[in-house]
């Protein structure tokens, strides 16, 4: 056990004793870290609800227990005020804290790896020199003792982070290349949509590995394919998905769960080129191995049956009562307000655990600069779980939808799982209102 302690420990000086590098503390280098900052993603995991921006307290659920996101305001003794450039840039790209300690692997730095160095540069100056300290303690884990250690983190890093920089690929024009680095790099949307295996790593960084990008679950939400296939992004056109990430909404379409404050606090700030060159590659992808490219047309029955008040069975009911004001008896919603079920690849995906959660939790499309309102989903978590079994069943074949039968059980898991979720933590003195 000493030995392998040991040797943790020389595995994470290899990345944090880097030489120092000037870094230019101007408003120009300031002002492009904010931006990097958004483009990486960093308030939606360092702020939680009602707390101070990135001052952290945001739970993370994983299979052995929360998580919580760190203070990395500018604060010398609860923040990151005191990390120079070299230790910011081995936290951010390698997951070594300062005092040599791996980081969960829930950062991305996986993805940060392959940021050149003058972004790293400018994001540690808007960090630096853009944030305002907010003193806050982080807190701790609820991770079991034993299982929270974090010296074996340093082998996890040393097999499945490596060192490694963008390569574009000949392939690809400017633009796509740019979209390329986008989806592996800052924007980090491998950790969510691409599978993981069984020591939490992801199984592919890029596209080079069929699984990238290919769907997983997070955080009990079901991250969907971005792949070409039927159930992923095959019916999306990429003017379709670069309005998806600026709004959060489509005609056809709107964000829910964790997708939504990706792009409330993210891409709806991102440059217009740089939504359109993440969609263009994004629609390059093939679809994922053993996924059906194509779905069998089917002829919808369903809408007729719910106009004529004749309903064929409890779910069809149910959605009367409950759905069908705002999503319509065809299943296709009202454009931009109430997203469409009907043809949905979120509905009518193999892995139902999106729909279920939504269907308990609710749901608020985020805001944006593009759309004045926004709107919520209610709650039906006092239906029980009979209830929600028939109804998610019926949106999910009703119309053109095809997706296997939810059972009882699944419902059963997705509610323990959304009521034994843990609490953000925002200590009372650092809670209040923020800005964007």
């Amino acid at each position: 056990m000493g030995g392998a302690y040991g040797g943790s420990k020389w595995l994470t000086r290899q990345h944090g004793e880097a030489g120092q590098t000037a870094v230019e503390f101007n408003e120009e280098t300031i002002r492009r870290g904010e931006y990097v900052a958004r483009l990486s993603d960093c308030f939606a995991c360092h702020t939680a609800p009602s707390g101070q921006p990135y001052a952290g307290g945001l739970a993370m659920q994983t299979p052995l227990g929360a998580i919580y996101s760190t203070n990395i305001t500018p604060d010398k003794e609860t923040g990151i005020g005191s990390y120079n450039y070299a230790q910011f840039k081995a936290a951010v790209q390698h997951g070594i804290r300062a005092d040599g300690t791996p980081l969960y692997p829930a950062m991305p730095y996986v993805s940060y790896a392959i940021m050149p160095d003058d972004e790293i540069q400018a994001l540690y100056a808007y960090f630096m020199k853009g944030v305002q300290p907010v003193k806050q303690e982080n807190a701790a884990s609820t991770i079991p003792p034993v299982l929270n250690w974090r010296w074996p983190l340093a082998y996890w890093q040393a097999w499945f982070a490596p060192q490694r920089d963008f390569v574009a690929d000949k392939r690809y024009n400017a633009q796509i290349n740019r979209g390329k680095y986008l989806v592996e790099g800052p924007g980090h949307c491998g950790a969510c949509h691409t599978p993981r295996g069984v020591a939490y790593q992801e199984k592919a960084l890029s596209e080079d590995g069929q699984h990238f990008l290919s769907g997983a679950v997070i955080d009990g939400w079901r991250a969907k394919s971005l792949r070409g296939d039927a159930r992923g992004l095959a019916s999306w056109k990429a003017e379709e998905l670069a309005d998806f990430f600026a709004s959060g909404r489509t005609e056809r379409s709107a964000a829910f769960g964790a997708m939504a404050e990706v792009v409330e606090h993210s891409t709806r700030y991102w440059l217009p080129e740089d939504i359109q060159a993440m969609a263009a590659y994004l629609k390059t992808l093939s679809p994922a191995p053993h996924q059906e490219a194509k779905l069998p047309a089917k002829l919808d029955t369903t809408t007729a049956m719910l106009r004529s008040g004749k309903y064929s069975s409890r779910g069809a009911l149910l959605y009367a009562e409950h759905c069908m004001a705002c999503h319509r008896a065809d299943g296709n919603g009202v454009a931009r307000i109430f997203p469409a079920l009907n043809q949905n690849s979120a509905v009518y995906s193999k892995h139902p655990q999106s729909v279920i959660q939504v269907t308990l939790e609710g749901g608020r499309t985020p805001g944006s600069q593009h759309d004045a309102m926004t709107f919520s989903m209610p709650a039906f978590k006092h239906l029980s779980d009979e209830d929600i079994t028939d109804l998610v069943n019926f949106v999910r074949n009703s119309w053109s939808n095809q997706a296997p039968e939810v059972s009882r059980k699944e419902v059963t898991e997705i509610r323990d799982f959304v009521n034994g979720k843990a609490p953000n933590f925002v200590p009372q003195a650092a809670a209040g209102a923020h800005h964007e």
